[in-house]
């Protein structure tokens, strides 16, 4: 317990301390309601996922000011990012916004190069600011996938997170990047790994709940 609690404030310092100012945090702590939308891959779409934990723990903080609409979905990329964000994301007037593809762009049957996947992440970026500039987007970079997610089917993940860490960094955008405590974890062993993502890629629901959700609620900085 102990080391997961360093590691999540391990997280939690690598994050953007600018994210203390977000236009999301201070209109929470003013009694405003925000929005998040969750766009990305199978890694956030299951409904009892942690973005339902996030968004139950958020309102335990602040009772009824927050809406989560998950609108992530399995086996997507970025470029089905690109053809959906004005139904999935931009109709939503979000207030903030958790973004991720990399796992799926690496993915090597869709054939999205490097290129693409900053493209196509820089493109959701800029929408979403053009339709609302003071709208927080945060970047993330999920779990690894093992086995034959990594070996056969995406042998090149860590290129496509390290775009996905180049934008944020260029953009100046808050990057929750959750291989902080995942690496560890492999480091271990594969069969400690398994235990919390048993099919090599998707966690389950005590990696939900006691590693993912808290991380993303440290690197929001939601008290």
């Amino acid at each position: 317990m102990k080391r997961l609690h360093l590691i999540l404030l391990i997280c939690l310092c690598l994050s953007n301390s600018l994210f203390a100012q977000s236009h999301f945090r201070k209109n929470l702590q003013s009694g405003i309601h925000q929005t998040i939308v969750v766009y990305g891959t199978s890694l956030s779409a299951n409904p009892n996922g942690w973005p339902a934990m996030l968004e139950k723990e958020i309102d335990k903080r602040y009772p009824s000011l927050i809406k989560v609409e998950n609108m992530a979905a399995g086996a997507m990329w970025s470029t089905w990012g690109v053809q959906n964000l004005d139904e999935r994301v931009l109709s939503k007037k979000p207030d903030l916004v958790l973004i991720e593809f990399a796992i799926n762009d690496a993915y090597l049957p869709y054939k999205t190069s490097k290129k693409v996947c900053q493209i196509n992440l820089e493109y959701m970026i800029d929408r979403i600011l053009e339709q609302n500039p003071k709208c927080d987007v945060v970047i993330q970079i999920m779990n690894m996938p093992t086995g034959i997610h990594f070996h056969e089917h995406r042998p090149d993940f860590a290129s496509y997170n390290e775009v996905y860490r180049n934008v944020a960094k260029s953009r100046n955008l808050l990057l929750i990047d959750h291989t902080i405590y995942w690496k560890p974890i492999l480091e271990k062993g594969l069969p400690e790994y398994l235990k919390l993502v048993p099919d090599g890629i998707h966690p389950e629901e005590l990696a939900w709940r006691t590693l993912v959700t808290p991380c993303i609620l440290k690197s929001l900085q939601i008290e």
